[in-house]
């Protein structure tokens, strides 16, 4: 599988992140720091599933933003602000990457049970093939956020 999709998406989002200068977010939505805290969370379950599907073990992967908002927060804590949260994207989003560089073609196909809501516009509940699930993510997923660090921005 070619991460080169993947790799742009985050570099897109970094290269916004690096840009800072973000507002607060209206009321009910994320913050600049929870929603990095969230990519990267978000990328240690997606390296975990890349794990799993490459020593051919079962898994499922779950990407629901209500499951992982404690960590999120737990996160922003832990990372001490953006600029920590920054590191930590940047590190896992190179270990996702790498980790992809190394499915070949037929674990890239592997069937893992996931679980994706982005808004109304998306809602999987099914296994899908890996490689589909990580195409999701960088055309998907990252410009969703992407988009909100924008209008952070522009807010």
């Amino acid at each position: 599988m070619d991460s080169g999709a993947l790799r742009g998406a985050y570099a897109e989002v970094l290269a916004e992140i690096e840009e800072g200068g973000f507002a607060a977010p209206p009321a009910g939505q994320l913050s600049a720091e929870q929603i990095v805290a969230h990519l990267a969370a978000n990328d240690e379950l997606m390296t975990e599933a890349t794990e799993a599907v490459l020593a051919g073990s079962p898994f499922a992967y779950y990407d629901l933003e209500t499951v992982h908002r404690p960590q999120v927060d737990a996160l922003v804590v832990e990372c001490g602000g953006l600029a920590g949260l920054t590191t930590l994207l940047r590190a896992t989003s190179q270990k996702l990457c790498a980790l992809t560089d190394r499915l070949g073609a037929a674990a890239a196909q592997t069937p893992v049970e996931t679980h994706l809501r982005e808004g109304f516009d998306l809602v999987v509940d099914e296994p899908l093939p890996w490689a589909r699930t990580l195409d999701l993510h960088a055309r998907v997923h990252l410009p969703k956020h992407l988009a909100q660090l924008r209008m952070l921005r522009a807010g």
